[in-house]
């Protein structure tokens, strides 16, 4: 049974944040200006949701993976999600899906990459 709920403590992170990302982009926007700021802050979302997503895929991979192998399926999975969250989203009113968007959440996604593997192969065995 613990083994059961350290496994759970490692797969459902992930995969609740993908869920949350998820009904996010299923939210029907708007087509309001509401400066730069607001952009700015949605853009920074963005970036840190896919570095969040990364870790914890990370996390949970690392149990069973080299660092390097684990970061690298962590971030395609991550970079994956981010282009299906962009597909998604062109199908929901008042949203858009841009590449643009791809990228940011790519560049949070490697920033959490290059973090990891600094970090630890820097960390003594």
């Amino acid at each position: 049974m613990h083994r059961l709920l350290r496994q759970a403590a490692l797969w459902l992170p992930p995969l609740l944040l993908m869920a949350l990302i998820f009904a996010l982009s299923a939210m029907a926007g708007d087509d309001v200006d509401r400066g730069i700021l607001y952009f700015v802050s949605r853009k920074l979302a963005h970036f840190l949701e896919y570095a969040l997503l990364l870790g914890l895929w990370w996390r949970a991979l690392r149990t069973r993976f080299a660092l390097r192998t684990a970061v690298g399926v962590a971030f395609a999975i991550s970079v994956a999600y981010a282009v299906s969250d962009e597909l998604h989203q062109l199908t929901v009113d008042g949203r858009t899906g841009t590449p643009r968007d791809v990228a940011i959440d790519t560049a949070g996604a490697a920033a959490a990459a290059a973090l990891i593997l600094r970090r630890r192969s820097r960390a003594p065995a």
